[in-house]
């Protein structure tokens, strides 16, 4: 598999890395005691946004289907 560094394939795989790395945090630190609500609420925030970022990805590597 021979994708570019700085390809928007590329891209979209590190962003469902670190989403799926934040998934687990948030997990783990909703289960802490006691439970760090700062701390939640800014890894489920950057977790919205990095969501956001993938689908805008996946959104302009789709092409739109012809009607």
């Amino acid at each position: 598999m021979d994708i570019n560094l700085h390809s928007p394939e590329r891209r979209l795989i590190d962003l469902k890395i670190e989403h799926a790395d934040l998934n687990a945090l948030v997990d783990i630190t909703s289960h802490a005691i006691p439970i760090d609500e700062l701390m939640l609420r800014r890894l489920k925030k950057r977790r919205l946004l990095l969501r956001d970022q993938i689908a805008e990805i996946e959104k302009s590597l789709d092409p739109p289907e012809p009607a």
